[in-house]
């Protein structure tokens, strides 16, 4: 669901993902992308991009942070060299 969010609704989709100062880069990127889209449509596409792109490498961080954290609390899995 935070995909869509962050594909329609950039900064939104930023916010409600726990990272403010993405989603003011990408406000920004919005403007800039809204007066330089009218003479380069495919940058309108760019904030949806980026907030996707950024969605995507926080949930990956927090997946290995997890994976980690399982790791150090029970030892490496079985069969695993030393």
């Amino acid at each position: 669901m935070i995909y869509v969010l962050a594909a329609l609704l950039p900064p939104l989709g930023l916010l409600l993902n726990g990272q403010p100062f993405s989603a003011v880069f990408n406000l920004v990127l919005i403007v800039l992308c809204v007066i330089f889209g009218l003479i380069f449509p495919v940058l309108l596409l760019v904030p949806s991009a980026h907030a996707l792109i950024v969605v995507h490498m926080k949930r990956e961080d927090r997946r290995h942070r997890e994976v980690v954290e399982a790791i150090r609390q029970h030892g490496p899995p079985p069969g695993y060299p030393r």
